[in-house]
């Protein structure tokens, strides 16, 4: 009964979605601004009542919808800032090492020098 009933109503969701998305225009499909509010009805809509019926959330019938609202309106929008991503293992790993390597380094260099110092004083 539960996922029958959670079937009919993400479906409910899914229109009230595709109604408010007809407000939005071509061009304002990728302005976070205007469409974070259906997008954002959306999600809630099937978190709340995912929730109310004791149904898991995140669950694949809900994910569906939302990979259905990418394909059908935010297919086409590119990222105006790129995203980062953590770089390769090798290269963090090195990034790691390289600075804890030099400390004994330089204070062996500072050690020196400081002796080298007295010795001409």
């Amino acid at each position: 009964l539960t996922e029958g009933s959670y079937t009919y109503i993400t479906q409910k969701c899914w229109d009230y979605f595709v109604d408010l998305m007809r407000n939005v225009t071509t061009a304002e499909l990728c302005e976070w601004k205007v469409i974070s509010r259906p997008y954002s009805e959306l999600q809630s809509c099937l978190e709340s009542w995912a929730d109310r019926l004791n149904y898991s959330y995140p669950n694949a019938l809900a994910e569906q919808y939302i990979f259905q609202s990418h394909h059908r309106y935010f297919h086409n929008c590119t990222l105006e800032h790129p995203v980062y991503f953590d770089p390769p293992e090798d290269v963090l790993l090195a990034m790691i090492i390289a600075p804890i390597c030099l400390i004994p380094f330089l204070v062996t260099l500072v050690i020196w020098r400081s002796k080298d110092g007295k010795a001409q004083a």
